[in-house]
């Protein structure tokens, strides 16, 4: 394959998460203890090829947004456990597909995007893709590569001709993602409508030019799946496997997505590790289990172990913990997941004395904070008038009665004396200091170099 059909994966990516060398697990029986089974082609036939010797398995990612969020981290996972059973991830950014948008799983057409744009999401996520999968220090090291590499110069008549000819249209009208759509409101544009034959051509080129033998992807892709082993088949007569998983969803069942009001976005800009943190910790004991089996690397008895212990003491909700902690250092790295960790004991209410600097950092950008002068704290402040100041308590007089009534915490100690001040002795890191009225408002004062 010509190397400008890979995509440049030298910069970026921050810590690199290198995979675990390839394990004697049979990856079809444990992804079906994991529930990371909802729909594959002849189960007996998958097993045994998987079994022969490593094969290909490709994913799609469509560069609809500048970063990935919560639901692709099961595409990318699976393709991670599959490298791990010894076998090569192909991660394909849809830089085509991109551009005409996947009708599957919605009511309505996606906004076109130009190719500017398309070109800054596709970069966005590069670093997060590498992160997840390792592209160098494995037997069967990672691929990312652009299918407007093979489909951005293929003339329209040739496409008709290799690939549309192949396909009828009464195939296309059966497959739900496009019976849905034809049965509701909007309908279904020309546009959309040729998504599974662009994605099905993917297939086939990969199978030819990558011996790709196996597509995953979420249950709503399993008619674009079905239609790429279909044109393989007919164009080569070799038969190629499918697997899908069920959708990441909340507790209510509705998918977890950009699209659906998640917005849980694996890009930290987006969303902070803090915030990526917050959501797993509060995870409903429901779900917290499948979302242990799913999204983090643990082995099946680890997490059947770790559930016999959040059984034991469901108050103590270390399942949550646990879930969050490896989630976040996935994504974001271990140390960034373990300051999360920290600013949320400090936001919660734990003793602040041993926690990092980098929890204080993490949450000057999710709590309400205040920058003073150290001149200004080393004169001592009073602490009911900074606490009226910062907008903690609504008046002087309410910041009084709170700090009479012991309602105000200062570094998650109540403060003595008729009128506390505050002072540089409660720096911490020479820097922060935490101020607390009841369990639930906070205020950050940070303090000038």
């Amino acid at each position: 394959m010509p190397a400008t059909n890979r995509l440049d994966l030298t910069g970026g990516g921050g810590e690199h998460q290198v995979v675990a060398p390839p394990s004697r697990v049979d990856v079809l029986a444990d992804l079906e203890a994991r529930g990371l089974v909802h729909d594959a082609t002849d189960r007996q036939a998958l097993a045994t090829r998987l079994a022969e010797s490593p094969v290909g398995v490709y994913c799609g990612f469509d560069p609809t947004a500048d970063s990935l969020h919560a639901g692709h981290l099961l595409g990318v996972l699976t393709l991670r456990r599959f490298q791990r059973a010894g076998h090569r991830p192909i991660a394909v950014a849809g830089g085509a597909t991109g551009m005409v948008g996947d009708p599957s799983g919605r009511s309505d057409e996606r906004n076109l995007l130009d190719a500017a744009t398309l070109r800054a999401n596709l970069a966005g996520i590069e670093a997060q893709l590498r992160r997840l999968l390792d592209f160098e220090d494995v037997a069967q090291p990672a691929l990312l590569v652009d299918n407007a590499t093979w489909t951005a110069d293929v003339r329209l008549l040739d496409f008709l001709r290799d690939v549309g000819k192949l396909v009828t249209v009464n195939q296309m009208v059966a497959k739900e993602s496009v019976r849905s759509r034809l049965a509701g409101t909007t309908g279904l544009s020309f546009t959309e409508f040729s998504y599974m034959l662009l994605q099905a051509h993917d297939f086939l080129w990969l199978h030819e030019h990558e011996g790709c033998q196996l597509q995953i992807g979420g249950s709503d892709q399993w008619g674009n799946i079905t239609a790429g082993i279909d044109l393989v088949r007919r164009r080569t007569g070799e038969a190629v496997h499918g697997l899908t998983w069920p959708l990441l969803t909340r507790a209510d069942g509705t998918k977890l997505g950009k699209t659906t009001g998640g917005n849980l976005w694996l890009a930290p800009g987006r969303t902070s590790p803090y915030a990526f943190y917050q959501h797993w910790v509060q995870v409903a004991d429901d779900d917290v289990e499948r979302l242990l089996l799913q999204l983090t690397l643990a082995e099946v008895a680890e997490v059947a172990e770790v559930m016999a212990e959040h059984a034991r003491a469901p108050q103590r909700r270390v399942a949550q913990a646990r879930l969050a902690i490896e989630v976040t250092a996935l994504v974001h790295g271990r140390s960034e997941a373990v300051a999360a960790e920290a600013a949320s004991r400090l936001v919660f209410g734990s003793a602040v004395d041993d926690l990092p600097a980098a929890a204080y950092a993490a949450l000057e950008s999710e709590l309400p904070t205040t920058t003073l002068s150290r001149a200004r704290l080393e004169a001592g402040l009073d602490l009911a008038a900074l606490l009226a100041e910062t907008g903690l308590t609504s008046s002087l007089g309410e910041a009084r009665r709170s700090l009479a009534q012991s309602g105000i915490y200062v570094n998650g100690t109540r403060p003595s004396g008729d009128a506390p001040a505050l002072t540089p002795a409660h720096l911490q890191h020479d820097r922060w200091v935490l101020l607390r009225r009841g369990r639930r408002h906070h205020h950050l004062i940070t303090v000038e170099p």
